[in-house]
């Protein structure tokens, strides 16, 4: 079978700003539930076939309110993991007319899709497909009330808890209001002002923090069982927070990421989670970073660019593992890693989706290893056949 590509690059003719990896086995349990009992056990028992090997992004923007005939919209593109190979169509395209999806959250555990406008915030939730056998999913506009989001102020960043039983929001207003919400009652356990207009939020893996940080001033740290600040980590030389994700190093603790736009470029800030004290600062990229993620196990971290390049580092080391040169020729407005760390989706205002597959940390020893297994092979027959002077170089070291 030939090699798939390593990387894979689709336009869908609107510019992006939302990316995230569909959680299809969560989806597709929800979806069987739906069923009557005995289609739903035909599906689990013999449907699926090379499943494993696709997965769905989804991906959210357009032109906004103006009238550039550019449209707004929320898709749904497949991805082959054999092949490498993005969709050229998206599988499902649904139009939200004047609002503009700037931000977006997928729902972990696959209720659905979670997207915010200047005019509010939008629910939309996944149907079967017409054709079950071709594995595609659909999107559906849902009439679930959002309560205080309904018809909120843009909402800069929207997050999920891992466990997916609390949303967090954060707008872009002045003093940068932070609220948490109970999934799916929507009620609220968090409403604060963070002081300045939002960035970033991102739930601690165990979802009893919350943390925010803002155009301006400290990052802070919410913590969720008394609703109260717990930590206030400041910035250093000039730095400006940027993004912040939640990840576990290898001896099994939680570990906080920022990266922040310094004088050199961009750096990933590192925070112990008990202590909130500062324990690491590492110079990544030349240019600022403009977008940023962590891979589900932890082991890799990941910067876009204003360049549209992309670069991939371990997270323990904060050495570069790969570095995607012009992934888009705009820049990087999302990144996001597949839930099994394999790929990592890119999305672009150019109106551009890459994929591209992570090679893993073990894969240059297991080149190494199959490397030095056939040079052995190659000399074992060299000297059988008497092309190699083996008993020369013996006897020349005597």
């Amino acid at each position: 079978m030939a090699k798939g590509k390593l990387r894979d690059t689709q336009k869908y003719g609107v510019p992006l700003y939302g990316a995230a990896w569909a959680p299809l086995d969560r989806i597709r349990r929800r979806l069987r539930s739906r069923r009557p009992p005995a289609e739903a056990e035909r599906e689990a028992d013999g449907g699926g076939g090379d499943a494993a090997d696709r997965g769905c992004v989804v991906l959210a923007g357009g032109g906004g309110e103006g009238k550039s005939g550019i449209p707004n919209a929320v898709l749904v593109a497949e991805y082959d993991f054999a092949s490498g190979s993005l969709s050229e169509q998206p599988v499902t395209k649904i139009g939200t007319g004047s609002e503009l999806p700037y931000r977006m959250a997928v729902h972990p555990q696959g209720d659905g899709v979670l997207c915010a406008s200047p005019k509010g915030c939008r629910w939309f939730e996944w149907e079967d497909p017409e054709n079950a056998e071709d594995h595609k999913l659909g999107l559906r506009k849902s009439e679930k009330v959002l309560g205080q989001l309904e018809n909120a102020i843009q909402q800069l960043a929207l997050v999920f808890s891992h466990d997916g039983s609390l949303l967090a929001a954060g707008d872009e207003g002045e003093d940068g209001k932070v609220m948490v919400f109970k999934w799916p009652s929507m009620d609220i356990i968090l409403n604060e002002a963070q002081g300045s207009s939002l960035r970033d939020l991102a739930f601690s893996l165990d979802g009893k923090f919350l943390v925010s940080l803002g155009d301006s001033g400290p990052c802070r740290v919410w913590d969720l069982t008394s609703s109260v600040a717990k930590a206030s980590l400041p910035k250093e030389d000039g730095e400006k927070f940027r993004f912040c994700r939640f990840s576990q190093s290898s001896d099994g603790t939680q570990v906080l990421f920022v990266a922040a736009v310094t004088g050199r470029g961009a750096s990933i800030l590192t925070w112990n989670t008990s202590s909130w004290k500062r324990i690491g600062s590492k110079h990544v990229a030349r240019v600022p970073v403009i977008a940023f993620n962590v891979s589900a196990d932890g082991k890799l971290v990941a910067v876009g660019t204003e360049g549209g390049d992309i670069v991939i580092l371990n997270s323990s080391s904060m050495k570069t593992q790969t570095v995607v040169k012009k992934a888009h020729i705009g820049f990087v407005t999302a990144l996001a890693f597949s839930h099994d760390s394999r790929a990592i989706v890119s999305a672009s205002m150019d109106s551009s989706a890459t994929v591209t597959q992570v090679q893993g940390a073990g894969g240059s020893r297991l080149w190494l290893i199959v490397f030095i297994v056939l040079l052995a092979i190659a000399a074992e027959f060299m000297r059988r056949w008497g092309l190699f002077p083996f008993k020369a170089i013996v006897d020349a070291g005597k």
